[in-house]
């Protein structure tokens, strides 16, 4: 492989903010998968993470597609996504992350990915990085202008109002919100330079487990969070980003719940074991580290927990929730998935449809 940027390469970040801003800005629905730089030099394709950590051999169909569809020696920013019935499917994306090559075929092939491009930092032997945006983004639709699924074009404008209806109206679809790129912005790798407004509910959930912190295992990593659906308690996502006071605070708070008799609790049979394999238990093994320890332990289902959340994708919390206040006021068995603010359901094929 030989091009004017070469892998690995971080990719350019975002910062939040509570509202889109106003002013020389072009605005794109935020997708929800995994980041991805894809590297092309005729045959030879690389798909480098955000972490550094190449994709290549996760995604096969992605590659083969990238070969027919896109141009021979090019760099292009975007995000490998799963597409179902209900739109983005997060957890099946998840999936493909696993050791075992006959398995990713296999999920190819039943669940298959696609590439949304937003940005090129290369094109033939020119490298782009300090063009601004605009010019950018009109390489990249002139590249890809004829291109067919599973490689996609990302929606583009520059009316907020628009945007603000993208907002509202794609969440449903399982995007995330929306990103502010600067319109005579060049690309910075590493550098937090672009703005995102995400989506956020909050919702009480019993804490039922906890995790020790893997760099300090003498305080609270994360906390397990459960909700009710006809007398059982479904374990739906985690509370995981802590100050480190908090952390040490947490043992004192949980201690007089640890529950250390799994008998009795609803997610006892999970207590002792890894689940190899991903699943849903609250002990799953890691998909992204086969090595890492996500053994919990119990906690007497007793406390109520406000976090805020982005999305529910199923039964389960899309993304790691945020501790905003104990609540204890609540009732355990008052927390149910009908509490839960959901987004209206909405068709993919919506927001690739949008103007661009």
């Amino acid at each position: 492989m030989d091009l004017p940027v070469m892998p690995p390469v971080a990719p350019m970040l975002a910062k939040a903010a509570p509202a889109l801003p106003v002013g020389s800005y072009l605005y794109e629905p935020k997708w929800d998968g995994f980041r991805c730089i894809v590297f092309r030099d005729g045959d030879e394709v690389e798909l480098g993470s955000r972490n550094g950590k190449p994709l290549t051999r996760y995604f096969p169909e992605v590659l083969q597609a990238i070969r027919a569809e896109m141009p021979d020696r090019c760099v292009v920013d975007g995000e490998v996504v799963v597409a179902g019935p209900g739109g983005l499917e997060f957890d099946l994306l998840s999936q493909r992350i696993h050791p075992a090559a006959s398995r990713i075929e296999m999920l190819a092939r039943e669940t298959p990915a696609r590439f949304v491009a937003f940005d090129v930092l290369a094109m033939g032997d020119r490298d782009l990085r300090e063009a601004p945006f605009f010019s950018r983004r009109k390489e990249l639709e002139a590249a890809l202008e004829n291109a067919n699924p599973p490689i996609h074009l990302t929606p583009i404008t520059s009316d907020p109002a628009v945007a603000r209806d993208w907002f509202q109206r794609f969440e449903g679809a399982g995007l995330d919100g929306v990103v502010a790129k600067a319109a005579d912005l060049g690309y910075r790798p590493d550098q937090r330079v672009m703005i995102k407004v995400k989506h956020e509910r909050t919702g009480d959930f019993v804490v039922a487990g906890f995790r020790w912190y893997q760099k300090d295992p003498t305080v609270v990593g994360s906390l397990m969070l459960g909700l009710y659906e006809n007398g059982e308690l479904h374990h739906v996502g985690v509370i995981g980003s802590f100050p480190a006071a908090q952390r040490r605070q947490l043992i004192d708070e949980l201690a007089p719940y640890r529950d250390p008799d799994a008998a009795g609790h609803p997610w006892g049979q999970w207590a002792d074991f890894m689940v190899a394999d991903g699943g849903r238990a609250p002990g799953a093994g890691s998909r992204w580290n086969a090595g890492k320890d996500l053994s919990f332990e119990l906690l007497r289902p007793e406390r109520v927990v406000e976090a805020a959340f982005e999305h529910l994708q199923g039964r389960r919390l899309r993304h790691t929730a945020r501790f905003r206040r104990w609540r204890p006021d609540r009732d355990p068995a008052s927390c149910t998935y009908e509490q839960l603010d959901v987004a209206v359901p909405a068709l993919l094929s919506d927001v690739f449809g949008a103007p661009g």
